[in-house]
């Protein structure tokens, strides 16, 4: 790779990182939201929602279409992130 190349790469690496930054900030905002909604519910079996998760996933693709991205990428992180929050939410589940 030539000097030039690396250059660009590493100032295309700096921002990817900046960005994770971001994304590490906006999960915590996101867990304490989680948190919230886990502190209402009364059942362990009350976690898994089908019908919600079909909801965003289908939302996601659309959003995902309308900026161009491809739409299996957002699915495999929102379904990793979604499944990710329910392990979240049953090691967390304190019965009432």
């Amino acid at each position: 790779m030539s000097p030039l190349k690396i250059k660009k790469l590493n100032k295309i690496r700096s921002e990817l990182d900046k960005l994770d930054n971001s994304l590490i900030y906006i999960i915590k905002k996101r867990t304490n939201l989680v948190k919230k909604v886990l502190a209402l519910k009364d059942k362990k079996k009350q976690i898994v929602d089908q019908k919600r998760i079909k909801t965003i996933l289908k939302n996601i693709k659309i959003k995902s279409l309308k900026n161009n991205i491809d739409p299996k990428i957002t699915n495999r992180i929102w379904k990793n992130m979604i499944w990710s929050y329910i392990d979240f939410e049953k090691r967390n589940f304190k019965k009432k």
